[in-house]
């Protein structure tokens, strides 16, 4: 699995170099760029396959999602959480951002945030196995917290 990895990735960088890469090509990079951890690279890729993009808006939502794990396995928070409300805008019922967004507000300890994101989940997918033991544990800490001031750098 990975040569095949290598070998698709080195067929990809010769399309991007040589100016032939479609955006679709350009977010299957990416997508191997940020398997293998190269996070700026992955970033490079999806950006210029969000440019370049002339397909469906669904499929677009995954070129965002995935900038926006890319943003967040390389700690730039507010970016990914970003890209993850473009993801869910263009498609709705996107679990899988939601889900990512829910764990994006959470590492920010946007609870109130992070809670909302995790029952959009539910309301698409009510069995959804991620969400639900996620926004049940954040139901009580939100509810936990009512009332009291939060001190933070953000405020």
């Amino acid at each position: 699995m990975r040569r095949e990895l290598d070998l698709s990735a080195k067929e990809l960088q010769e399309q991007v170099r040589s100016g032939d890469a479609t955006a679709t090509g350009l977010f299957e990079l990416g997508a191997v760029m940020l398997r293998r951890k190269f996070y700026p690279a992955a970033t490079r890729y999806l950006l210029q396959a969000i440019e370049k993009w002339d397909g469906d808006d669904q499929d677009l939502a995954q070129v965002y999602n995935a900038l926006g794990v890319s943003y967040v396995l390389d700690e730039k928070l507010d970016r990914g959480i970003k890209q993850f409300e473009a993801a869910v805008k263009l498609q709705p019922g996107y679990v899988t951002a939601w889900n990512n967004l829910g764990d994006a507000y959470e590492k920010k300890k946007d609870l109130k945030s992070a809670l909302m994101a995790f029952e959009e989940v539910l309301l698409f997918d009510p069995n959804n196995k991620v969400a639900r033991p996620r926004r049940d544990a954040l139901k009580d800490k939100v509810q936990m917290y009512r009332g009291v001031p939060i001190k933070s750098k953000d405020r």
